[in-house]
């Protein structure tokens, strides 16, 4: 009699206990963020969050250029990466837009340009832009670097780069001028060059994104980290 009585309660221990095994078992483990830039800074109250929600989980970095902004995510080096939007690839999933901020020309501190208080995406045709170099998807290009002004005028390519300091290299030279998201003025501040605010352009939005078919627990906590 006492047995029978008592076990239900067993039993509903055993589950919950199964259960927090099971959750703790998905909460560690590592996840790997790709980052372009200075990304994991922009990223830091939802890292705050994902590690205190998950303390058993180590969390990694790698660097992604935009040179190949999907590259690691697809061959599985990274399970997440944050990058520009949009993304239109077929097997990855984008999460919230975790921060908007402008677009700013950056010129040669010694350009004619330099002496502006602002731009117009306008001023594009007039000047040469870098071409970057990689595997990257023309409409994910031209979210940043764009082809042609508002006026319908092309925008010229100049020397290919495949890095953020090889742009930095060729403006500071006075060979091109670029369109940079404002992290660019936050976090690569020179003296031989110069950012100009776009009065015309949309914020640059950034987003989490990931693999559809390797949505892990890991991924999903972070996703959810950074929707909370």
């Amino acid at each position: 009699m006492l047995l029978q009585r008592l076990k239900p309660a067993y039993e509903g221990t055993k589950e919950a206990l199964a259960e927090a095994i099971n959750v703790a078992r998905q909460s560690a483990g590592t996840l790997t963020l790709g980052v372009m830039g200075a990304q994991m800074h922009g990223m830091a109250p939802v890292l705050t969050r994902f590690r205190a929600r998950h303390p058993s989980a180590e969390l990694r970095f790698r660097e992604v250029f935009f040179s190949d902004p999907f590259g690691a995510l697809r061959a599985g080096e990274v399970d997440a990466v944050t990058t520009w939007l949009p993304v239109r690839e077929p097997d990855l999933t984008v999460g919230v837009v975790l921060r908007e901020e402008p677009l700013n020309l950056m010129v040669a501190a010694d350009h004619p340009l330099a002496r502006q208080e602002s731009v117009s995406l306008e001023v594009l045709g007039d000047h040469i832009v870098p071409r970057l170099k990689g595997p990257i998807p023309t409409y994910w290009e031209t979210a940043v670097l764009p082809t042609r002004t508002p006026a319908g005028r092309p925008v010229r390519r100049g020397p290919a780069v495949t890095t953020f300091y090889e742009i930095l290299a060729l403006v500071a030279a006075g060979d091109a001028v670029c369109p940079v998201p404002d992290e660019g003025r936050r976090y690569n501040a020179q003296t031989d060059v110069v950012y100009l605010p776009f009065y015309d352009a949309p914020p640059v939005q950034w987003a989490l994104i990931w693999r559809t078919d390797r949505t892990t627990p890991l991924v999903r906590a972070l996703a959810q980290a950074a929707t909370d």
